[in-house]
């Protein structure tokens, strides 16, 4: 007998689980210009996804009789041990019993061998699902006509309520081209309306909740319920089109639906991490000028308790622009209740349970997503509604391989774009099935990932390499402890993966057949540029190298003159010639910034602000950032952001920071810093300077490393010369290169000698 939760249980519920069921020689490079609107030629005599279609509904019904069963309205019992109090109102999401686990495969240890090519790394031995004509003809109808090419695929991907007239409009110095002009659509109906006419009880998500051993499943039709009922709280609220909402709460599927939410009624969400502090969540409500936050009493994450609102309490003191907080319970424990604060889940219940799309022209914004950049303010990405999904979802389904049926599991907050693209938009407009994961992936001990691969079945995983990188270091018996012969397709996101960990990820973790996808993209690019897959049946990947452009990418070096480096075998800034749908639109309420960001360094190509290797096959590296942005576990973060916050100390009047490669996280932040004359206990300044960056960014911006020096590195013009921190930092002061623009070279001897003397410390300490 099927068991169902009391809404979404908290802590304490009852053990759930279980589970549903190409290579190519690019064309020159050409600039960043205008293409004719006109929709061209199609691609062929029916969209691409016509067949599958068919073929679903013969295949994928629902059982007779539940097709027009109504939704229930009604609050159930929990099951036994689960406390009271809810985590997601009104709809009930299924919570089967998991079956009981399957054989445990014992692997044989064996050497891992040495980075190589591994010949058609394929999976389970069928062949990958390639769109008709394979990834060179896409490629080559990409580079012949981008305007007819993209048309086709939005006709064929996406429900329109208003067909486009215009596939492309081209923009004033290439920043923010505009697609598909004319129509219009819903988002929440890509992914969630079409889907439910056809097969109402497909489970959309799994929510592998923090406490161990635990999911909860939320088929279609629920997770609607659930979206038009929050959708229609907002509305009594008065949260209309084109108002922002943020959204401040923990991976779950209310947190789902309050993004899909926003989009049915035509708002504007804003997701913000829920590991920020209370003045990063200020500081992005204020900019994108929130009229709401959605947040959670509490989150739960490791097994440990975090006061969301709290955190939200205390930044909205200064966001007058807010006129309500709905609060959701995750937890059981109480919270304090304010004036503009809206109990959720009893709004929800009494909230109608179908809310009528709103048609949103397809250029109109969907979603702004925060990231940081090389000055000290934090930018808002703006993306919008038809080419963002598209995007989305034509490279979740290529790049994975994802079929339906599968069970795509990527590990990523929701608070970042990973989480954006690939646990919500793409797999939810492909119809998938995605799990929304709460926890880490050492709590309870570093078996959580493979154990919930094997209980959930998961075919797709997509996590970061630092995550990767930190499981190796526990060994392979984690692991091989559990049974993971559902898995077909591995990802890396979020920074590039070493060999070690590739090579680990693969053999150990893949069995040795599965794919290993290295993914290449950005925030702003909005979804996959990058990847081994696809191509053509049974080509190579290269271990640890992003390799192969996405249909409709087509990436160029350049050299520090701005000159496109043609040619194999050569390294440069990378840059792409042609515009796409996903491409972010501007920056908010800063397009200049956009612009001389994006667009500028290099005219008429996007800069992505990464350096890259074209190896002598024409296969793409990603060589790290060029500017002054680290990656932190997969997390972008600009330096200047760290330095402003440790400028608030009051002993601490200058500071330099810069990343430097961390065997764990990819790049750790480490900081150089001049105190005042007559300073005393550095170490007291130091613990100080960690708690201001914990508090006013998040903590894993605090740097690893602070070192106190007499003086930074100046050109006469008073610029810091990071680079030669760099160097020092990575011992590679021999090779020091010019330093005749230095104010005064002796400072390079004096930070060296410091760091000299800072290592012996921590070495005998």
């Amino acid at each position: 007998m099927e068991q169902r939760s009391a809404l979404i249980p908290k802590l304490g519920a009852a053990r759930c689980g279980g589970a549903v069921r190409r290579e190519v020689i690019l064309p020159s490079a050409q600039r960043w210009e205008a293409v004719p609107g006109a929709l061209g030629p199609t691609l062929g005599p029916q969209s691409m996804h016509t067949a599958e279609r068919a073929q679903r509904r013969a295949t994928e019904g629902a059982p007779p009789g539940r097709h027009s069963q109504p939704p229930g309205r009604g609050r159930l019992h929990p099951a036994p041990g689960v406390p009271t109090g809810q985590g997601l109102p009104p709809r009930t999401p299924r919570c089967r019993p998991t079956p009981p686990p399957r054989g445990r495969a014992v692997l044989s240890a064996r050497p891992l061998p040495e980075a190589g090519v591994f010949r058609g790394a394929r999976r389970c031995g069928g062949p990958a699902h390639l769109p008709p004509g394979g990834y060179g003809a896409w490629q080559e109808r990409a580079a012949r006509d981008p305007a007819a090419f993209w048309a086709e695929a939005a006709r064929g991907a996406l429900r329109w309520d208003s067909p486009f007239h215009t596939a492309r409009e081209a923009a004033p110095a290439g920043a923010g081209a505009r697609w598909f002009l004319g129509g219009r659509l819903n988002v929440s109906v890509n992914c969630l309306d079409q889907h439910v006419e056809k097969t109402p009880n497909r489970v959309a998500l799994i929510w592998e909740r923090d406490e161990p051993g635990t999911a909860v499943h939320v088929t279609y039709r629920e997770l609607l319920d659930l979206t038009c009922r929050l959708a229609n709280t907002l509305k009594k609220y008065g949260i209309q089109k084109g108002d922002k909402v943020a959204i401040y709460m923990s991976v779950s599927p209310l947190s789902v639906a309050a993004m899909l939410a926003c989009a049915r009624i035509g708002a504007v969400h804003t997701v913000v991490f829920a590991g920020f502090s209370a003045e990063s969540l200020a500081g992005r409500i204020m900019d994108s000028e929130c009229k709401a936050v959605i947040t959670y009493n509490q989150g739960v994450r490791g097994g440990r308790i975090t006061e969301l609102k709290t955190t939200v309490d205390e930044a909205v003191k200064n966001c007058p622009s807010v006129k309500h907080v709905f609060v959701a319970q995750r937890t059981d424990n109480k919270t304090q209740m304010g004036d503009r604060d809206v109990p959720l889940e009893e709004e929800m219940d009494k909230a109608a349970s179908v809310c009528t799309p709103e048609s949103m022209d397809s250029e109109d914004m969907l979603f702004m997503l925060y990231t940081s950049g090389s000055t000290g303010k934090p930018k808002g990405i703006v993306h919008t509604q038809a080419g963002y999904l598209l995007y989305a979802a034509l490279t979740h389904k290529y790049v994975f391989d994802y079929q339906q049926g599968d069970v795509f599991g990527c590990v990523a907050d929701i608070g970042w774009i990973t989480g954006h693209s690939y646990v919500v938009y793409g797999p939810l407009c492909n119809g998938g099935t995605t799990v929304l994961f709460e926890s880490t992936p050492v709590y309870p001990d570093p078996g959580r990932y493979w154990e919930m691969v094997q209980r959930l079945k998961i075919n797709q995983f997509y996590g970061a390499p630092t995550a990767i990188r930190l499981l190796l270091n526990y060994g392979d018996k984690w692991v091989k402890k559990y049974d993971r012969s559902s898995l077909k397709t591995l990802g890396s996101v979020g920074e590039p993966i070493n060999n070690e960990a590739w090579q680990w990820f693969y053999h150990v973790v893949g069995e040795g057949r599965c794919t290993l996808v290295d993914t290449w993209w950005q925030t702003e690019t909005g979804g996959i540029c990058i990847a081994p897959r696809p191509s053509e049946e049974k080509a190579d990947i290269i271990p640890a190298m992003a390799m192969r452009p996405f249909f409709g990418i087509f990436p160029v070096l350049m050299d520090e003159n701005g000159k496109v480096l043609e040619g194999n075998d050569v390294s440069g800034a990378l840059c792409i010639t042609q515009p796409w749908p996903g491409l972010a639109r501007t920056i908010y309420r800063d397009h200049q910034r956009f612009v001389d960001t994006y667009f500028k360094a290099y005219p008429g190509y996007y800069f992505t602000g990464d350096g890259a290797y074209r190896t002598k096959e024409g296969y793409y590296q990603i060589t790290g950032r060029m500017d002054d942005v680290i990656n932190i576990s997969g997390h972008r973060l600009g330096t200047a952001e760290i330095e402003d916050a440790m400028a608030d100390h009051p002993d601490v009047p200058e500071t330099a920071v810069i990343g430097y490669p961390h065997e764990i996280k990819g790049e750790g932040a480490f900081a150089f810093i001049v105190l005042k004359e007559q300073t005393a206990h550095i170490d007291h300044v130091k613990e100080e300077l960690k708690t201001i960056v914990a508090t006013k960014i998040a903590k894993y911006a605090v740097p690893d490393h602070i070192l106190v020096v007499k003086r930074l590195p100046k050109t006469r013009s008073g610029k810091i010369m990071r680079r030669l921190l760099r160097k020092v930092v990575t011992e590679q002061s021999s090779n020091m290169g010019d330093v005749t623009t230095l104010d005064d070279p002796s400072v390079v001897t004096e930070i060296l000698d410091a760091y000299q003397k800072y290592k012996k410390e921590k070495s005998s300490s």
